[in-house]
């Protein structure tokens, strides 16, 4: 992944970020906002690591760690 798809990653969720200011929750604030991260965060590591089989248990042979 490149500085620049990370930051259009990051850009996309930027207004939904700002559209917290508004709410008068802090419980609600902080739901939404580790909603946002972990969005984030899966989208990033699926693009490092691929994309998360159907079946999460079967084993793979990581082409990363083969050489």
């Amino acid at each position: 992944m490149t500085k620049e798809e990370f930051l259009a990653l990051a850009e996309k969720r930027y207004d939904a970020l700002q559209d917290l200011n508004g709410l008068d929750n802090f419980y609600d604030y902080e739901q939404k906002y580790l909603e946002i991260w972990r969005e984030l965060g899966r989208e990033v590591l699926e693009s490092n690591l691929g994309k998360v089989p159907k079946d999460r248990r079967k084993k793979k042979t990581s082409l990363l760690w083969v050489r």
